[in-house]
């Protein structure tokens, strides 16, 4: 499935390949792709509103500290 707006541009897909069913996302503009098992999918309604803000705040991408962080 592709889903689509005027900000991105994503490609969404079941991967098979391991232990047990995946979500595949794939950023078609940035060429970027993650992985999401089901507890990791269930984690994003774990979140509020104020975390996703923080995460779109830049739009192309994580920058800076937050890259820092996770590397």
């Amino acid at each position: 499935m592709e889903l689509a707006n005027e900000f991105a541009r994503i490609e969404v897909t079941l991967d098979e390949r391991g232990q047990g069913t995946r979500l595949k996302i794939h950023s078609v503009m940035l060429g970027r792709s993650i992985y999401f098992d089901p507890l990791e999918l269930e984690l994003l309604t774990w979140c509020d509103q104020e975390i996703m803000n923080r995460l779109i705040s830049t739009p192309w991408g994580p920058e800076g500290d937050f890259i820092d962080a996770v590397e």
